[in-house]
């Protein structure tokens, strides 16, 4: 592999995410919001490693004795996938040789997210756990055999029946991993389709000064089901996150605090009570306690 395509740091670590293969755990909280990792260690027992570049701040250390890496990603799917290329070049390349390590590792990986809901039945604070993502961002079309992990039938039907602009990127879906949702799901979650937007502003359907190319699209999306599953909400990661994960050979799933209502116009400005309830929960969840 040549090095301007797995490009390391003269002290040897990733490029992006400065971090050392020793310095990953197999369980990984990512985060949109760098101040979040601090939020998500202030549970841990101890810390082993902190290190920062950028938007990326990556922790080590153990909860209940299970040792996790917390790592902030900044927004969109764009960041996502590098995060998502370099933890896997972390886990199952050699960077000093450019070769793949003959044992691979799987990680779980677990988004903890924040998000708007599109149904009015979804109250602010709501845990929403995202079974399936579907992107509008266009990142896993520029991977092949993508066929495997994306789910055509529904991609063909949310064309169809929204109907979806031509000129818009062609959508596609990916299931949130099985050995996850088992361990997530709970009476204290609700689940559904999430969309993963290139954009906080017009891609949501937010209109500040700008009119938007379709004014109707977020009413039409939010009338939408596939096999008896509606779309529940918006945020700007999932889809390149289970996509690649899946590409890759490992977990991956998000669950998001509901701040935001769409349908209502609610929002919620005093959010950290509940992204701290939703970080315990994961990492309880995670931790089998």
């Amino acid at each position: 592999m040549v090095s301007s395509e797995l490009i390391v740091n003269k002290d040897g670590s990733i490029y992006h995410l400065h971090m050392f293969p020793e310095d990953l755990a197999d369980h990984v909280i990512l985060v949109g919001d760098p101040g979040r990792v601090s939020l998500v260690t202030s549970f841990f027992d101890t810390i082993e490693m902190r290190r920062s570049n950028r938007e990326f701040v990556s922790n080590t250390g153990y909860y209940k004795g299970m040792r996790f890496t917390v790592l902030s990603t900044g927004i969109g799917t764009d960041n996502i996938d590098i995060v998502l290329n370099e933890l896997d070049a972390l886990a199952n390349i050699d960077l000093g040789s450019g070769q793949p390590v003959p044992e691979k590792r799987k990680l779980m990986i677990v988004r903890i997210g924040t998000s708007g809901s599109l149904q009015k039945d979804i109250p602010l604070n709501t845990f929403l756990f995202s079974h399936i993502a579907i992107g509008f961002d266009g990142v896993l079309h520029f991977y092949s055999d993508t066929e495997g992990v994306r789910l055509p039938e529904l991609e063909q039907a949310f064309i169809d029946e929204i109907p979806w602009p031509d000129m818009f990127n062609r959508p596609y879906a990916v299931k949130v991993s099985a050995d996850l949702k088992q361990i997530l799901t709970s009476a204290q979650t609700v689940s559904g389709i999430t969309l993963s937007a290139p954009g906080f502003y017009g891609p949501q359907g937010r209109v500040l000064r700008l009119h938007l190319a379709d004014g109707n699209l977020n009413s039409r999306l939010a009338r939408f089901e596939w096999e008896g599953v509606r779309i529940t909400n918006y945020e700007m990661e999932s889809s390149a996150l289970y996509g690649l994960s899946r590409m890759l050979g490992h977990e991956a799933a998000t669950i998001c605090g509901i701040l935001a209502n769409r349908a209502t116009g609610e929002v919620n400005n005093d959010y950290i009570p509940v992204i701290k309830k939703l970080i315990n929960y994961v990492l309880d969840k995670l931790a089998g306690t």
